[in-house]
């Protein structure tokens, strides 16, 4: 009767983005197939230990993959091939098989990638080689696709796999997946040939302490941006300022490239589409910029804000803007499923008309009909300035924004509005102080702040068009108002959101405040940060977060970084900015336990990016994603 616990379990050996055993360069494939004679796959064993009452589980041998014993193989072969991640954490297949089974989370996962051109049909062979394809899921059943074409339904056994086999062609492989009753998607496809180099940060905030220090993840984009699972370019480093590159890697096992390099000189092979970069913060505070090349394709890079520890504990407060009783008081943050769109009045000035099944209509108005409930418009302070946002024209100035205001309110939907505090963009890059405000001492520049954005809610409620809610700042992970406001600076940076937030609450207690990151992925440095702010007293009732993931790095790390805020800190979660993956992005930010996911605001999408309309102002089949959408998660 003596209940029994694995301490090391599997040692399945796999090789990340392999799908054919190669003994010359030391590979195995990544699937659940190959294990030394003593040890076992990782089926095998939980399909036993999850089967029996006695057995309590176990620990697999092992979490990352790890210098030395390269078994199967010997040298030139440098490091296992036992991990669940490789040597850089980069997941493997397995990786998905033990999330399915050992957490409650909705996985649904297909390899290998649909990158095989070598095995497509051709003059000599009517069909394409066939490919094993595995899914990975703890949904009920799988309905797996190859463009378009069923491939059948199959259930999903408890504690196993799905597997197909399937002549290759190039295209798109989806699965559509049920779990209780709830549909789950997912897909791969066919890739072009590189085109963009793409740096993933995972703090852009370090301390200047000489020990400090980020993970860089480095991938390739095709041309419709789509990350190329099997690129293998030379991607070379560089890096300026307060820092340096202590060590690149890309999770090859047999890898002889160097893992240190000599200054000037970094580069690193993607590995199946992956390398990584370790960068170091020296011990002067100032802006690390990196930047990743490659030939023939576009650069990637990144900024990194190194601050002086000293500047962490620091703490003062300006009793002069802190907030009443009343003010203080949580406000309830209701569903958003909005969208940003300050960009219609140049759009319209331009003569765009937008339509919608053919039917002439106000863009707001399409919106609304397609489930929309909220407008985001930013404010800049003076636009017009040549130095401005819009020079001579002054659009998101004031008066343009009360014009917008009142059409959003008469169709009936929310308002967010977006303080920049800036005559310009203001973002993680850049927060450049409005020209009126330069030659301002510290005391008159958080006076003018409370004074600007008490007149812009004053006028805004005279006209019966009161915000909703707020965010004082945008993107403001780097700081506002620079250089007072920089994050180097957390008193400055803090008092001067407490004096905007001053003023809001002044005008109306009831407003939802929302504090806006740009790190939708980053989870350490989003806690970093909105700790730092909690301890110089700034309320805010949402987190809101962007996520594009060039930038902010995996679904799955957006997922996290949402349940762990909202967690923590006891405060609902909104994804602020997005554009692409617009129903993984939904799912994750409506979904988050406990129901602290509020929703979501697209990010201009009448004309950016992956947009709703034509150029030519007609709707596409990206807004009608949004019936669906809203019908799921705006139905109470």
């Amino acid at each position: 009767d003596q209940p029994i616990i694995g301490t090391e379990m599997g040692s399945t050996v796999t090789t990340r983005g392999i799908y054919e055993k190669d003994t010359i360069k030391g590979y195995v494939p990544d699937q659940d197939i190959t294990a030394p004679w003593w040890a076992s796959r990782a089926e095998e064993w939980w399909t036993l230990a999850a089967n029996n009452d006695f057995w309590l589980g176990g620990f697999i041998w092992t979490g990352m993959d790890y210098r030395g014993e390269p078994t199967p193989y010997q040298w030139p072969n440098i490091n296992s091939h036992f991990g669940v991640m490789d040597m850089c954490g980069f997941p493997k297949n397995i990786y998905h098989y033990y999330k399915s089974w050992w957490t409650d989370k909705d996985v649904l996962h297909i390899s290998p990638h649909w990158n095989f051109r070598e095995k497509g049909p051709g003059w000599n062979k009517p069909k394409g080689d066939p490919v094993d394809v595995w899914v990975n899921t703890n949904a009920d059943n799988v309905e797996l696709f190859l463009n378009g074409k069923s491939l059948g339904k199959k259930d999903m056994p408890r504690n196993s796999h799905l597997k197909w086999t399937v002549n290759y062609e190039p295209g798109k492989l989806e699965a559509i997946a049920y779990k209780n009753g709830k549909r789950l998607y997912q897909k791969v496809e066919t890739t072009g040939m590189p085109f963009e180099v793409v740096v993933t940060p995972y703090k852009t905030t370090i301390l200047a302490d000489g020990k400090d220090a980020t993970v860089l993840n480095i991938t390739v984009l095709d041309r419709e941006g789509r990350e190329v699972p099997d690129a293998d370019n030379l991607i070379k480093f560089s890096i300026e300022g307060p820092g340096k590159i202590i060590g690149v890697g890309n999770g090859d096992p047999s890898s002889h490239e160097p893992d240190k390099c000599v200054e000037g000189m970094c580069q690193r092979t993607l590995f199946n589409g992956k390398c990584q970069v370790i960068i170091q913060a020296g011990t002067e505070t100032g802006m690390i910029k990196f930047e990743a090349k490659a030939t023939g394709l576009w650069s990637g890079g990144t900024d990194i804000q190194t601050i002086s520890p000293e500047s962490i504990n620091k703490v003062t407060v300006d009793s002069k803007y802190r907030l009443t009783t009343e003010q203080v008081k949580p406000v309830e943050v209701g569903k958003m499923l909005g969208a940003d769109i300050s960009f219609l009045p140049e759009l319209e000035i331009r003569g765009m008309q937008f339509s919608d099944n053919g039917i002439e209509k106000d863009a707001i108005q399409i919106l609304k009909d397609h489930g929309f409930n909220y407008v985001r418009l930013r404010i800049f302070n003076n636009p017009a300035r040549d130095s401005g946002y819009s020079p001579g024209k002054g659009f998101c100035d004031l008066e343009n924004t009360k014009k917008m205001a009142k059409r959003v309110k008469a169709a009936g939907m929310k308002l967010l509005l977006d303080f920049h505090y800036s005559d310009y963009w203001a973002d993680p890059g850049k927060q450049y102080k409005p020209v009126a405000w330069r030659n301002l001492s510290f005391e008159d520049l958080k006076k003018a702040v409370y004074d600007y954005t008490r007149e812009v809610m004053q006028q805004l409620k005279e006209q019966g068009t009161t915000p909703d809610m707020v965010q004082v700042g945008n993107e403001i992970n780097h700081g506002i108002i620079w250089p007072e406001g920089n994050v180097s600076n957390f008193d400055g940076l803090a008092q001067l959101i407490n004096a905007g937030t001053k003023a809001v609450k002044d005008i109306d207690p009831s407003v939802v405040m929302m504090l806006h990151v740009a790190l939708g992925g980053q989870n350490d440095e989003s806690v970093f940060f909105i700790d730092n702010m909690i301890a110089r007293g700034v309320h805010f009732d949402v987190i809101g977060e962007s996520y594009y993931p060039k930038w902010h790095g995996t679904l799955e790390d957006l997922e996290t970084n949402l349940e762990d805020l909202s967690r923590r800190y006891n405060r609902d979660v909104i994804v602020v900015e997005y554009s692409h993956r617009k129903e993984e992005v939904n799912k994750l930010a409506f979904e988050v336990p406990g129901g602290r996911g509020k929703g979501t605001c697209i990010w201009e999408p009448l004309s950016t990016w992956e947009k709703f309309f034509d150029d030519k102002g007609k709707a596409n089949d990206l807004l009608k994603l949004y019936d669906e959408i809203s019908k799921k998660y705006l139905k109470d």
